[in-house]
């Protein structure tokens, strides 16, 4: 298998962080867009439950790192909290749908499932902006940061197109499910190509990570699983450029129709 090349990431801008307990504390009590919160493994301090807590109540992902990786973060008196500043606002899933529906769209959701690199992420909600994506859903961890890289690669679209970030991907598809919206799976071994699938339907196209595919758990509750031919065989497409020919397809389907 051919090593996918990977820039190494940049260090994140100072003016991007919060750190300190008290900071980060009041950072989430005042509702600031945050990507992430990075702990030390090792703090022990009953004042990181409150932090913990209103994270969670907030859905702002808590990573358990060890301390090396907060000393990357080049900023001192971190107290071992460090959180990072998000310029995403991220949206609800149920009220995204409703508002569509209302709107009298028919809903086209994209689901990220294990997408590390930030530019591919850049470059799919670029194209899911232009191919008339309503919605990215994404999960809280296994996921590359919507960070500063990433919205420069997207030519801004990530501040354009909503974003749902979930605590599980499952649960998204169930209530995908409960709201009419068929869930189609990328899969290379899939029968049945895109171009014949229905994406004219009210749909969500999950499209998982080139090294590990989409989870098989999620891939099982899916309704359909679609592939791309090749006349060529070859172990993958990149993830960006797949989603690109899927969302083209999933567009001139709704066009003609």
């Amino acid at each position: 298998m051919v090593k996918e090349f990977r820039k190494k990431q940049q260090r994140p801008k100072k003016s991007s962080l919060v750190y300190g307990k008290a900071a980060v504390l009041q950072a989430l009590e005042q509702g600031e867009a945050l990507d992430r919160i990075y702990l030390d493994q090792k703090l022990n301090d009953p004042g990181v439950g409150e932090i913990r807590r209103l994270a969670t109540a907030k859905q702002v992902p808590v990573n358990y790192v060890p301390a090396v990786k907060l000393a990357h973060f080049n900023v001192a008196n971190h107290e071992g909290v460090i959180a990072q500043k998000s310029r995403i606002v991220y949206q609800n899933l149920q009220d995204l749908l409703s508002f569509v529906i209302e709107n009298g769209e028919v809903p086209l959701f994209l689901i990220l499932d294990g997408i590390t690199d930030v530019r591919n992420i850049g470059g799919i909600a670029r194209t899911a902006w232009c191919c008339g994506v309503q919605a990215i859903i994404i999960p809280d961890k296994g996921v590359g940061a919507l960070n500063e890289d990433a919205i420069l690669t997207s030519a801004g679209a990530l501040e354009k197109i909503p974003v749902c970030r979930v605590n599980s991907l499952m649960k998204a598809v169930d209530e995908l499910h409960l709201n009419g919206v068929t869930v189609f799976a990328s899969a290379m071994d899939a029968s049945l190509p895109v171009a014949t699938a229905d994406l004219s339907v009210p749909a969500a196209i999950i499209m998982g990570s080139e090294e590990k595919g989409i989870y098989p758990a999620l891939l099982k509750i899916c309704d359909t699983r679609i592939s791309i031919p090749m006349q060529n065989h070859f172990e993958s497409l990149n993830v960006s450029v797949a989603t690109g020919m899927i969302l083209y397809e999933a567009m001139k389907q709704r066009m003609q129709g």
